[in-house]
């Protein structure tokens, strides 16, 4: 049994499998199995794994009949993973040398905690790189903990390839990714809120790539839409948990934050599509405002602190032509501040 699986799903990137793959397999630390998902790729990255795979006996490939998404495509190699621990990493990814030697040393240190998080850094097609800038929130403690004993640790990108987990722990808790996009977000919620002990590492494990283009979250579609399924399913999984129920206002918050998010790219949505997922933003906002809050009202946290002011979440609220007036202003006052900030300059000089 090895000590770290590590599960890698492809389709259409071809171009950057072989770093990817051996980002992982020229690693210091050789106790890992590779469990590579073809999810029915159109290109040549079929090829490519069972090429490696007939040399590393250490990579496992599984072709999909059909594609299936990125979520299903790592619901298909959860089962075939053995090690103590499981990790995700995208295919137009890669790890940093000596990544997976400093995760282990850290599951050892920590005694095997459910969850390690670790850091990463963005890396863009001309060049430049960038870490992650909450990376402080990784050094807040040497030991293992709760959620709710660090909060801030939900600050951090909610994703689910910047994590180890503890393959008992994923499989007790059942824990499985649902189709569509943001496939990430009731994945990560649940389990960092079911987690009794989580553990950091303030090391740049992972590169995470920022492609000019083929990014399937920066593709105009109706897909993004699928956001508010996503988030459905965290509440329902909140909902079936009472201890859990401390966290409804401020994953309430979260929904809001993430949607207008969304919303405000000008690269996800189709223009005549966006007062629509204003509208449903709003009205799932209303669904599931806690219980006994006023209209914007963050509740009560308990012993949670402060996890963040209301901020512009009041526009949900209003209408879709009030969120457009808010954000016309919001873009004048920028210019205006821009503007003197150039009269200062210059008068300086």
């Amino acid at each position: 049994m090895p000590r770290l699986s590590v599960i890698i799903p492809c389709f259409k990137v071809q171009g950057f499998l072989r770093e990817c793959l051996d980002s992982v397999l020229e690693q210091s630390f050789h106790d890992i199995e590779v469990i590579a998902v073809d999810d029915r790729s159109p290109d040549g990255c079929g090829a490519i794994l069972d090429e490696y795979a007939a040399r590393d006996p250490r990579v496992k490939v599984l072709h999909l009949p059909e594609n299936v998404g990125l979520g299903r495509a790592r619901n298909a190699g959860l089962p075939h993973a053995t090690g103590d621990f499981l990790l995700f990493l995208d295919s137009d990814d890669t790890l940093t040398p000596g990544a997976l030697r400093a995760v282990a040393d850290r599951l050892a240190e920590t005694g095997d905690p459910d969850v390690l998080v670790f850091d990463y850094a963005r890396t863009y097609w001309w060049g430049g790189t960038r870490r992650n800038a909450l990376a402080e929130v990784l050094g807040v403690t040497s030991e293992a903990f709760t959620a709710a004993e660090h909060p801030e640790i939900l600050d951090l990108l909610m994703v689910v390839w910047n994590k180890a987990y503890r393959r008992d722990f994923v499989e007790e808790n059942g824990f499985q990714f649902p189709p569509g996009y943001y496939e990430d977000t009731p994945w990560t919620f649940p389990v960092m809120l079911s987690a009794a002990r989580i553990a950091t590492l303030d090391r740049i494990c992972l590169n995470y790539r920022q492609r000019r283009q083929g990014n399937i979250l920066s593709t105009r579609s109706r897909k993004h839409f699928d956001v508010h399924d996503q988030y459905k399913r965290v509440f329902a999984f909140v909902g079936a948990r009472p201890e859990l129920a401390v966290w409804r206002p401020y994953l309430h918050r979260k929904m809001g934050e993430h949607c207008l998010d969304i919303l405000a790219k000008p690269d996800r949505l189709p223009p005549a599509a966006r007062g629509e997922f204003f509208r449903r933003t709003a009205e799932l906002y209303r669904a599931f405002r806690p219980e006994g809050a006023a209209p914007g009202d963050l509740g009560d946290l308990g012993d949670l602190g402060d996890l963040g002011a209301l901020g512009d979440l009041g526009v949900l609220e209003g209408s879709y032509a009030s969120y457009l007036l808010r954000r016309q202003a919001g873009r004048v006052g920028r210019e205006s501040g821009r503007q003197a900030l150039r009269v200062r300059r210059a008068a300086g000089a």
